[in-house]
This record gives C-alpha cells, sequence and structure tokens, in this order.
C-alpha cells in the first residue's frame, strides 16, 4: 500500500538490491553442507524473489507467492528437523545418505517439497513461479530479469 509513495528510483535500487540478494543467496547454498543453513537460504532466496515483485509493483503477486511458498516451506522444515532428531543431530548433509530405506515417507514429503520448490508443474510451487516468470517477462528490464531469473 505504501508502494506510490516510493519514487522510481528507490524502487529500481530496491529491485538491484533484492534480485542480488536472490541470485547469492541460491548460490550460497550450493556450497553449504548443513541442512539447516540450506533451507534458510533458500528461504532468503525466495524473500529477495518477493521483494523484487514488491519493487515492480505487483503485491498481491508477491504475497501469492508468500502463501503458496510458506505451505511447502514448513513441511520441508518438518522433514528436515525429523530426520536431524533420528540422527541424533547430525545436519551435515554428506552424512545423510540412504534416508530412503531409513525414513521412507520423511523422505518422499521432503522430496515433493524439493520439487515444489524448484517449480514442477502441477504442485504448489509452479502456480506462483509461473505468474512471476510471466509477469517479470512483461518488465521493461528484459535482458537483466533474463540473466538473473532464467539462467
Amino acid at each position: 500500500r505504501f508502494n506510490e509513495c516510493f519514487s522510481s528510483g528507490i524502487l529500481m535500487v530496491l529491485f538491484f538490491i533484492s534480485s542480488l540478494t536472490m541470485f547469492m543467496s541460491g548460490l550460497v547454498a550450493n556450497f553449504e553442507n548443513d541442512l539447516k543453513k540450506i533451507i534458510a537460504l533458500s528461504t532468503l532466496s525466495q524473500l529477495g524473489l518477493m521483494m523484487s515483485i514488491l519493487s515492480l509493483g505487483d503485491g498481491s503477486l508477491s504475497f501469492f507467492h508468500l502463501l503458496m511458498h510458506a505451505l511447502f516451506k514448513a513441511l520441508l522444515f518438518m522433514c528436515a528437523g525429523c530426520m536431524i532428531h533420528n540422527l541424533i543431530d547430525c545436519q551435515d548433509i554428506r552424512l545423510m545418505g540412504s534416508m530412503v530405506k531409513s525414513f521412507p515417507l520423511t523422505s518422499c514429503f521432503f522430496n515433493i517439497c524439493n520439487l515444489s520448490l524448484c517449480g514442477l508443474p502441477f504442485l504448489s510451487g509452479f502456480y506462483s513461479k509461473d505468474l512471476i516468470l510471466e509477469f517479470m517477462s512483461m518488465f521493461y528490464m528484459n535482458i537483466y530479469i533474463y540473466i538473473i531469473y532464467y539462467l
């Protein structure tokens, strides 16, 4: 509701900062070994995505993505907590081999949540991310958006 109070220059700075936050937190998550930190960094990446949508002026789409993200991220944290608890507080993903044999249902839910986070079609993350990509493609900074959001 305060989007009209900001000038276009401030909104452009917010867009660049939020898109770099999204990109950098996703990049750092690729080199992390702690399961909770990986999930937290992916949440930070999604928050950067939501802020970039807000800076472009579509608050309802950002709120829709927040709701869709909260649905599967809550289950993802619960599955991760269950796995960490059953592995005697081991959070290192290098030591979490063959989880499907030990925890088949938890592993199944964990994988479904990860696929929803990736935006697999017909899961909850797909609907919000598809609308986001469509909205971003109609923005006038197409080259920057294609580099950051599609690669």
